[in-house]
């Protein structure tokens, strides 16, 4: 014993009392007598004090040791009581212990009464522990089953072939069914078909491996039908006697296996949009590349083609000379078309958009489209239901329809099928994480599918590139579905591609949608011998030769002309004042302080009367075409044939201010 013992002892004789201490004391036992002599001093006590034993005398004179044992069981029921007396009859120990005395002993048996004192506190407080004990089982096992029942996991038993032996009632919230429901029933009855395999597998684990726990994912059937993700974590405990089962517990990982989908979906979207991003800047670095490439060679094309009619117009020439010129315009005028293709594709190429309906478009290029395609291809129509209506340069719509059937035919040189169908539709928000280049708003959307050869997955990525092609040396620019990429771009409007090696290709071409539709545009008529005149006209132009073929065109044109090789200093000869200018004919980009548009609008301060014709190699947004078009200026774009430059500065010279 630890400490020593505290014990009330009712006893009128002092003289017994110290006997029992010194009995005590004699068996090594540790104890705190407390002598109460009468009733009044032992009711006091013991409330007041907590003790180890009560050893009481059967007999005093005014209080007996049966009614301080009930007091004592009123006061402190688990107290150990033990009764002592000189005699005591059979009757008087049995009630004594019917009351609940613990023992009781003679007063003669003084060797026993040290015994029973230590045997009857130990009792007690092996008592006390067990009660302790089971008292804190019984909060443990409140406790648990509350987390069981309560929790947010599934805790389920199942025997050794997988049947529900228990269920906790939070199954009832992940799957839906009732526990008690699913007594009896197997498990792998709300496994998914493509799970049961792997379930199998582990179950047979944790039955060869009791001592490990078991891990796995698997979908669930629940009670409506639909499927949940669920965890399980178990283990085989059938040799427990208090479970005998494999317990598993069962957590929901729905949402979490949602947003790890998400985040994959969001992460595969971000890495089209940077391959989408680069492909962009590559685009228009590309653009920026080919802009200024066909800038230059336009300045040299338009020397070569300008001389070229300008040989054609005399007739000093031979036949051999004259078909060498012809030979030269021709080849001049190809250049000029493949120079045009590139500003079309870094999208430098000046639009004059109205509204048009795109269905009209296509139906009166159908005739054009099918002689393109050929016999052996069948070219399919499926127009909008209403007005398919965009804001856009009809030329422009009729080369992007050309090159689409170019491409397709290309694909298909054993025949097949080219399908053409319009549509109006809304672009939803969610669309543009799949097609950042996308616009939300309401669209007219071209489908253009061929039944060809289809395009290879690595080359997708540079089918828009300028003169990337896989086609044979000499069949094809690669400018076509550059120039058609081009176009698209300058109309505000995207493409979307879709194609597999062997099953064809679609191109998807999106422009936004606009209202009212003006008339189709008529042909040409045939160009007329213009007249000459003897205004004086100031060409500005940084290439020398173009500036002396220009001004050498003009003065057989019988005008008078100035020239300047740049902006400063066309400025200070027109300050001299010397001679009044009708015309300005000037290069808008020019390497100098001063561009085109800057020396005009200077010389507008000064001459507000003055007729203005720009030129360039390049145009749209390099060359300001808003500026171009909105003043309602003239415009040429280089190369462009003498016979042109005459009847522009024609018109010009005779429209009215």
């Amino acid at each position: 014993m630890t400490r020593p013992l505290r014990i009330l002892h009712l006893e009128d004789d002092a003289d017994y009392s110290d006997l029992v201490r010194s009995l005590l004391a004699s068996e090594h036992v540790e104890a705190q007598l407390v002598r109460v002599g009468n009733r009044a001093e032992f009711e006091a006590a013991l409330p007041a004090e907590k003790f180890d034993l009560i050893l009481a005398d059967y007999l005093l004179p005014d209080y007996t040791g049966l009614d301080a044992l009930r007091w004592s069981r009123s006061q402190c029921p688990e107290t150990p009581f033990v009764l002592v007396s000189g005699q005591i009859g059979e009757r008087a120990a049995i009630e004594s212990l019917k009351t609940g005395a613990t023992d009781f002993v003679f007063k003669e048996s003084s060797a026993r009464l040290v015994a029973t004192i230590c045997r009857a506190v130990q009792e007690a407080r092996e008592r006390e522990e067990r009660r302790r004990a089971e008292t804190e089982l019984a909060r443990r096992e409140k406790y648990y089953r509350a987390l069981t029942e309560n929790g947010l996991d599934v805790v389920t038993v199942l025997d050794r072939t997988g049947n529900f032996l228990y269920n906790s009632p939070s199954i009832k919230r992940v799957l839906g069914y009732e526990a008690k429901d699913l007594a009896g029933q197997n498990a792998f009855g709300l496994v998914h078909a493509e799970d049961v395999a792997r379930a199998s597998e582990v179950l047979q684990e944790a039955l060869d491996h009791p001592e490990q726990l078991v891990r796995l994912e698997l979908r669930l059937r629940r009670a409506d039908g639909g499927w949940r993700f669920l965890e399980l974590v178990g283990q085989n405990r059938l040799e427990d006697p208090d479970i005998g089962g494999l317990v598993v517990n069962t957590r929901d990982i729905s949402d979490r296996k949602e947003a790890e989908a998400a985040r994959q979906a969001a992460e595969l979207a971000l890495r089209r949009l940077e391959d989408q991003l680069r492909q962009s800047q590559k685009m228009e670095a590309i653009g920026q590349l080919a802009g200024g490439v066909a800038h230059d060679f336009n300045n040299i094309l338009m020397v070569i083609h300008g001389h070229a009619s300008l040989l054609l117009t005399g007739d000093h020439l031979n036949d051999l000379s004259q078909r060498s010129a012809q030979q030269i315009a021709q080849a001049a005028e190809r250049a000029a078309k493949l120079t045009r293709q590139l500003l079309t594709f870094s999208r430098r190429h000046v639009m004059q958009p109205k509204r048009w309906d795109l269905n009209e478009v296509v139906s009166n290029m159908t005739q054009m489209l099918s002689r393109i395609l050929g016999e052996d291809i069948v070219l399919q129509l499926a127009y909008s239901a209403g007005p398919a209506l965009v804001q856009a340069d009809a030329s422009m719509l009729e080369q992007v329809l050309l090159n689409l059937a170019v491409n397709s035919r290309d694909a298909m040189p054993k025949g097949g099928v080219l399908a053409l169908k319009l549509a109006t539709l809304e672009i939803q928000r969610d669309r543009l994480a799949q097609y950042p280049q996308a616009r939300a708003g309401h669209v007219v959307c071209l489908t253009a599918t061929d039944t060809g050869c289809g395009i290879a997955p690595e080359h997708l990525p540079r089918i828009f590139e300028p003169f990337f092609t896989t086609k044979e040396i000499g069949k094809g620019t690669g400018l076509g579905l550059a120039t058609v990429y081009g176009i698209v771009e300058q109309h505000q409007g995207w493409i979307e591609v879709e194609s597999q090696p062997g099953r064809g290709t679609t191109f998807r071409v999106f422009l936004p949608q606009s209202g009212e539709a003006a008339p189709l545009p008529t042909m040409a008529t045939e160009e007329k011998a213009v007249r000459g005149g003897a205004e004086t006209i100031l060409v500005v132009e940084d290439e020398a030769p173009v500036r002396e073929l220009v001004c050498n065109f003009l003065a057989k044109q019988g005008y008078h002309v100035l020239q300047a090789e740049s902006g400063v200093k066309a400025l200070e000869l027109c300050r001299q004042g010397t001679q009044h200018v009708d015309l300005l004919l000037t290069d808008l980009v020019m390497p100098d302080r001063m561009n085109g548009r800057e020396l005009a609008e200077k010389l507008w301060q000064e001459h507000p009367q003055l007729k203005v014709i720009f030129t360039s190699g390049y145009s749209a947004d390099v060359v300001g075409k808003d500026f171009v078009l909105q003043c309602g200026l003239k415009y040429l774009q280089k190369p462009y044939p003498p016979q042109k430059l005459a009847q522009t500065v024609r018109e010009c010279l005779d429209a009215v201010n």
